[in-house]
């Protein structure tokens, strides 16, 4: 496997976002707007957790796959580099015992 290959699926979806193709399904969703891109990201986010409820690893990757593939477009249609998340990653993986930080809750909301 690549390890650009968000990279270049990322490239593909601003590219259809600046040159709109018939027939494609991300120019299908551009065209819908961010409304129906949120809608599908929901929705692959609920299959992608019953799919792992189930425990069936092959449909659970393609949920997931499905998952980050939508949430890619949600990112291209809000204008935000797929760099910027990936250096926040980046950021977050050097962070070591921070699991109290995580547990904490506000009550008052």
């Amino acid at each position: 496997m690549k390890d650009t290959v968000l990279q270049e699926l990322y490239g593909v979806i601003q590219g259809r976002k600046a040159n709109p193709q018939e027939g494609s399904y991300t120019c299908y969703l551009f065209e819908e707007g961010l409304d129906k891109i949120l809608k599908k990201v929901g929705e692959e986010c609920s299959e992608t957790i019953i799919a792992a409820k189930n425990g069936e690893m092959g449909e659970t990757v393609g949920e997931i796959s499905d998952l980050i593939y939508h949430v890619l477009v949600m990112m291209a249609d809000q204008n935000i580099p797929l760099n910027a998340v990936l250096e926040e990653l980046d950021r977050r993986s050097q962070k070591i015992g921070n699991l109290k930080q995580f547990h904490q809750t506000d009550h008052e909301t």
